[in-house]
């Protein structure tokens, strides 16, 4: 009986893959348009937090931006960063009115949620003035056509809009974890597709100001460390659309974790919203995880099968990757994503052990 479930586990897995390539070739849904009509009035919502290695680069990002600077607000707050992230973001928004710095003081710390980030959003909605919240994170650069490729993806039923997030840099630590973020990304994208909730991307997320104020925005959330996860479920309780939109326009940078110790801090708190979803989606990720002890069971016990069955997973596998990174306008390496097991596994171990392992998550210098 084992032995016929490991067989199961291993081939539902390739054959997954089979039929996400399938999706990406006949069921694929791209939901800009592409006639550029009306110029919808946008606010930038940022939370920033001890960013002053990596704020500059998004800030350059934005100067960039190819949209009506009339038609734009940039709103950044400062989480009380304990480095010179207060002094770039004053400089910056000097003498332009359409970038406010604010300053969360320690007196609204917790005033609408308890989650320093959501906060800090919160904090910033209140002053927005846009029809459209664009969400991003400190550490990112986002494309020039970014706000376009955004608000032509909106409907009246659609309420969200995600976007699609490469790692960046050239060295192998940056590499691997591109792949795991395409990896997690794509399995988003076709979730969404076949309008299946998944979650929010806090990073690369458009929020119409209707359906933010519509969900009652971050105050309404319940405590949590994975704000863009509640806001997409709040949205989508009201009846709301939320659509993945995977385009080179809408393809940000963000950093690497510099450390297997920062890592696994993001990934635990990853693995606490993860819990949280519902029975399909751990049934899902559970399955990835089974495949590994599967793999090692059927290698000893049937050498031949076991081998033929995982290099079946991994040539589907990294297919579906190559041809989801080319959907977004990134690339890998084939070779990389062949291989790409040989480092998740034990990176998923890890991150298990580490969620379970007695300990506060920690996130930016904060422990909850």
């Amino acid at each position: 009986m084992i032995l016929v479930i490991t067989i199961a586990v291993m081939l539902m897995l390739g054959l997954q893959y089979v039929g996400m390539i399938f999706h990406l070739r006949y069921a694929w849904k791209d939901y800009s348009r592409p006639e550029r009509g009306t110029c919808p009035k946008v606010s930038v919502l940022v939370a920033a937090r001890n960013e002053e290695d990596d704020l500059p680069r998004l800030l350059q990002s934005f100067e960039n931006l190819d949209y009506p600077q009339a038609q734009i607000e940039i709103l950044i707050a400062d989480d009380q960063s304990e480095d010179l992230t207060p002094v770039l973001l004053e400089s910056w928004c000097a003498g332009h009115a359409n970038r406010e710095f604010v300053t969360v003081q320690s007196s609204e710390s917790g005033k609408f949620h308890q989650n320093g980030k959501a906060n800090a959003l919160e904090l910033l909605s209140h002053r927005a003035t846009g029809d459209y919240y664009f969400f991003t994170d400190a550490d990112c650069a986002v494309n020039p056509q970014w706000i376009w490729e955004g608000v032509s993806c909106f409907t009246e039923k659609v309420g969200i809009v995600l976007g699609v997030t490469a790692v960046r840099g050239q060295g192998v630590r940056e590499r691997l974890q591109r792949l795991e973020w395409w990896l997690t990304l794509a399995y988003v994208k076709v979730a969404s597709d076949l309008r299946i909730p998944s979650t929010g991307l806090g990073n690369n997320m458009v929020i119409s100001r209707e359906a933010y104020e519509g969900a009652g925005g971050f105050a309404k959330l319940p405590f949590t460390l994975t704000e863009d996860l509640e806001i997409s479920r709040a949205i989508c309780a009201k009846g709301y659309q939320l659509v993945h939109q995977v385009s080179p326009f809408m393809l940000l940078q963000t950093k690497a974790e510099a450390s297997l110790q920062k890592l696994l801090e993001q990934r635990k708190r990853w693995m606490a919203g993860v819990v949280t979803l519902p029975w399909y989606w751990q049934a899902v990720l559970g399955l990835q995880v089974l495949y590994f002890p599967a793999l090692i069971y059927l290698i000893l016990t049937l050498p031949g099968l076991g081998l033929a069955l995982a290099a079946f997973k991994m040539l589907a596998q990294a297919v579906f990757l190559l041809r989801f990174s080319a959907k977004a306008g990134g690339r890998i390496n084939a070779l990389e994503a062949c291989f790409f097991d040989l480092y998740n596994f034990p990176v998923v171990l890890l991150t298990i052990l580490y969620y379970f392992w007695p300990g506060q998550i920690k996130w930016k210098s904060r422990k909850y």
